[in-house]
């Protein structure tokens, strides 16, 4: 079968990784074209890859390029109007996460892929992650209810810190990041999420009025599980504690843990935040002097793939689900329900109460 024709939209982070992908599995995708609204990313983009066309204009990009894949990697803001044009127009499409800014929009991508008959893929990166599948495999063995406790402060400056903020302009920390995680969680308990509660607090004044770079969200399930999630973005943030994530159940429980030793980069760098070198298990089992029986297990997770290989097997599994007509209808409900989750964590976070979900 002939390549299929994919243009990349969003030149940053995300947009380079999954456009290196593409460019990887030529066999089968062939980039028509780069779109970022500055020259400067999608320019040198467009030299590492070998010279590629790039535009300005998604809506100039689309006509001219008429692609089968657009991918989607720009500020959540923009995710529903290109989607909507992307969908309309007869192409699949990969989306970062979130899906969109609200339910409804989300709602609206899900419709319009069903009604066209297209493949979406969001950006949940964590699902094509061997070290994290393991981590939920593990944590489905503990027993119920599980305690899931993780979070993932960034200290940030210089060109992290202006695009944290402009993250913000669209949504906070704890939603931006928190579908990720809580998308763990309701794959860990398999259980219904039944209300949230949230902590905010705004420590800075380089924010737009109205938004807050710290927040922390909990979430109750129906079968007694709980998760907290807590997001900050910023230069004051710390580095201490900007990496937990632990699950406990009656029987035991499971760790990400940095055994190798201190991180060589920063939290805000977008590559260690996926790193797991290994897991920690722990078993609750004792005898009869009330010591415990088993030692804790290691497993080695040294292998794992990097943020660029992650991003490959991301396209792999769009290339699957457009080559071979995969029901993505779980995959979608999943996306729009973590992003109604963390929503209403923010909501909760504004106003000071609990939501029942």
């Amino acid at each position: 079968m002939p390549p299929l024709k994919v243009l990349v939209v969003g030149c940053g982070n995300m947009g380079s990784s999954h456009a290196r992908a593409y460019h990887r599995l030529a066999d089968d995708f062939q980039v028509v074209g780069l779109v970022s609204r500055g020259p400067g990313s999608r320019d040198r983009l467009a030299k590492e890859l070998g010279g590629l066309p790039t535009f300005a204009d998604f809506d100039q990009a689309f006509r001219q390029t008429q692609p089968d894949v657009v991918s989607i990697n720009t500020y959540p803001d923009t995710h529903a109007a290109i989607a909507r044009t992307a969908l309309q127009g007869g192409a699949h499409l990969f989306i970062e996460k979130p899906l969109a800014e609200t339910v409804a929009e989300a709602q609206q991508i899900v419709d319009l892929a069903h009604r066209h008959q297209k493949k979406v893929v969001v950006g949940y990166i964590l699902r094509v992650h061997p070290a994290w599948q393991k981590f939920i495999a593990v944590a489905q063995t503990l027993g119920k209810p599980l305690v899931m406790r993780m979070n993932l402060n960034q200290q940030s400056c210089g060109k992290d810190w202006s695009t944290h903020k402009a993250l913000m302009d669209s949504m906070s920390p704890i939603v931006d990041c928190g579908v990720h995680y809580v998308d763990v969680m309701c794959q860990m308990t398999r259980s219904k999420p039944v209300r949230v509660s949230a902590i905010q607090a705004r420590l800075s004044d380089e924010l737009k009025p109205g938004m807050y770079n710290y927040g922390q969200l909990q979430v109750t399930f129906a079968d007694g599980s709980v998760g907290w999630y807590e997001a900050g973005w910023g230069p004051m943030m710390s580095e201490v504690a900007y990496f937990v994530k632990d699950v406990v159940g009656p029987k035991g429980c499971v760790s990400i843990v940095d055994k190798v030793g201190e991180r060589q980069t920063g939290s805000a760098d977008v590559d260690s935040h996926t790193k797991t070198n290994s897991l920690r298990v722990h078993w609750q089992d004792r005898d009869a002097a009330d010591q415990f029986v088993k030692p804790d297990q290691w497993l080695d997770m040294t292998d794992e793939p990097d943020h660029d290989g992650l991003c490959l097997r991301e396209q792999q599994y769009l290339l699957r689900a457009i080559r071979e007509n995969v029901d993505l209808r779980d995959h979608l409900a999943d996306a729009v329900n973590s992003l109604r989750i963390v929503l209403a964590a923010d909501q909760a976070a504004r106003e000071g109460r609990t939501i029942d979900l």
